[in-house]
């Protein structure tokens, strides 16, 4: 039987990114495209799932996407991502975006949330274990379990689809 993996706090697999959104970013409306704000997301959670686990991780689902505000041209847009929850081999990601407006001197504005579950794959594709994740605060214990209230919810609709299919 395989040894477990050592548990790891959650600030190892904290990642940030950031970037200018552009003119080729924007939609018709003159606000960036949500899709490419959905990339970004997945951009940064995807990071912060390999940096946790060590080694390749692939989306498995987006569980919740959430824009807040607008996001501009000019704008100067954080991604901050960290594992909130692990699995056998799945780890749920959350994403909070902020926007620094290129035309106003003040704090940043939110303008995003997104909740994404990646799965630690080996080279074959097959998925392998990832270390524990081991919240070390409070913001991070009520994230673990906010985590597992939405896996709960996943799990269940997922069961709740099939039974009807079946029927």
């Amino acid at each position: 039987m395989d040894e477990p993996l050592p548990g790891r706090p959650t600030a190892h697999g904290r990642v940030t990114l950031s970037k200018i959104m552009t003119a080729v970013d924007v939609n018709l409306y003159g606000t960036v495209h949500g899709g490419v704000l959905m990339k970004f997301v997945d951009d940064v959670a995807g990071a912060a799932a390999a940096r946790h686990s060590g080694g390749t991780a692939v989306t498995a689902a987006i569980d919740e996407i959430v824009f807040l505000e607008p996001v501009r041209v000019g704008d100067l847009v954080h991604a901050y991502a960290q594992v909130n929850w692990t699995g056998k081999s799945s780890m749920e990601v959350g994403v909070r975006l902020e926007a620094e407006r290129w035309d106003a001197v003040g704090p940043t504005i939110p303008v995003g949330t997104a909740y994404l579950v990646f799965v630690a794959v080996d080279v074959a594709g097959t998925p392998r274990p990832v270390p524990p994740v081991l919240p070390t605060d409070m913001d991070d214990q009520r994230r673990f379990k906010e985590a597992l209230i939405r896996r709960d919810h996943r799990l269940a609709r997922r069961a709740a689809i099939q039974k009807a299919r079946a029927e």
